[in-house]
């Protein structure tokens, strides 16, 4: 079982960049007085078809050849209903799948959100190719980072790797996130 919610938009998003996908999009939405917490991982992939998505949250679907079941989805599927929420999938082949999970904020149940910023650096720096779009807001408030944004500064795709540049990713996150919690609360 995957143990915060950083570990399922890794592995979501992980999914999405082997379904091919060139442009991902996780968002985290926290409302504190709507009691909901959000998480959404849209790509532009293969997507599945219609028979494959409605078996997707059965363990033993999966299309990894290294092992013959797949935890992610059906965990997060578990942990969202858990926790009052549930799991959308929408997919469509050739045009991209969007996973959404949704949380009752204050429930006793819900996983914690885990390291987020260490996450989405983890994914921009391991697959600059892809354009990465990263939304958090937290009641009302907003910060968003995109891999364009960055490249446009660096001039260069591949410094996305640098150990310099994940840090300032990371840290870039953390502190916005922390100052727009600051703000909304």
């Amino acid at each position: 079982m995957l143990e915060d919610l950083s570990q399922h938009v890794l592995d979501i998003a992980e999914n999405s960049t082997a379904a091919g996908a060139t442009e991902i999009t996780v968002e985290i939405n926290e409302d504190e007085a709507m009691n909901v917490l959000s998480m959404i991982v849209e790509d532009d992939g293969r997507g599945m078809p219609p028979e494959f998505l409605d078996r997707v949250t059965d363990p033993f679907t999966t299309t990894r050849t290294t092992r013959r079941v797949g935890m992610g989805l059906p965990f997060l599927k578990q942990s969202a209903e858990l926790c009052g929420g549930k799991l959308i999938l929408r997919s469509k082949p050739g045009e991209g799948t969007r996973t959404e999970a949704t949380f009752s904020y204050d429930s006793i149940d819900r996983p914690p959100m885990g390291d987020i910023p260490a996450t989405v650096t983890a994914l921009f720096m391991g697959h600059p190719e892809i354009n990465w779009k990263y939304i958090h807001r937290v009641n009302g408030m907003e910060f968003s980072l995109s891999t364009e944004e960055i490249v446009e500064a660096l001039e260069d795709r591949e410094l996305l790797r640098s150990a310099e540049v994940g840090l300032w990713i990371r840290d870039q996150i953390k502190e916005s996130l922390e100052e727009i919690k600051g703000k909304a609360r």
